[in-house]
């Protein structure tokens, strides 16, 4: 699988030139955001904002314990965030757990920075919010990448 920064990296830069290269206007590039939240829920944020890719440029050199918290930090101004964030409890891909496949191993929840941030959060027990339907999931997919028997899927069904 292409690691998600590799591809961030791509996009990020990409969009950047696209949208100064033909000077696209900031209403246009929030449709855009708006749109992918429709239909994949908050994705532009970690895998296609240049100003993303530069926080978590940032943050890879930080000794700062609290990096989740630094991230979100930047996302407060953020259109964008704004409405693809609620958009994530409508998309038509979502982040869905097969608890037939699940060995409650709570290796998603441990690499998930929202459940790190919230403890009332997890996305495999039940009875707790599920943080892929919160505003402030990125959908990073790394719970996904993590899932020792695939009981994670970013999927439409």
């Amino acid at each position: 699988m292409i690691k998600r920064k590799s591809v961030q990296a791509v996009f990020a830069i990409s969009f950047y030139l696209v949208a100064s290269y033909f000077q696209i206007s900031l209403v246009y590039i929030i449709l855009f955001g708006s749109v992918l939240g429709i239909i994949f829920g908050k994705v532009f944020c970690r895998w296609m904002c240049p100003i993303g890719y530069v926080m978590e440029l940032m943050m890879k050199f930080s000794k700062s314990d609290e990096k989740s918290s630094l991230y979100q930090y930047h996302k407060l101004g953020c259109p964008i965030a704004w409405i693809s964030g609620y958009l994530n409890k409508m998309s038509f891909f979502k982040i869905k757990i097969d608890h037939d496949k699940c060995i409650d191993c709570g290796k998603c929840d441990d690499t998930c920075y929202i459940t790190n941030f919230n403890k009332d959060s997890s996305l495999f027990k039940e009875g707790k919010i599920d943080p892929a339907a919160s505003y402030k999931c990125s959908r990073c997919m790394d719970c996904i990448t993590v899932c020792p028997v695939d009981a994670l899927s970013f999927t439409n069904k």
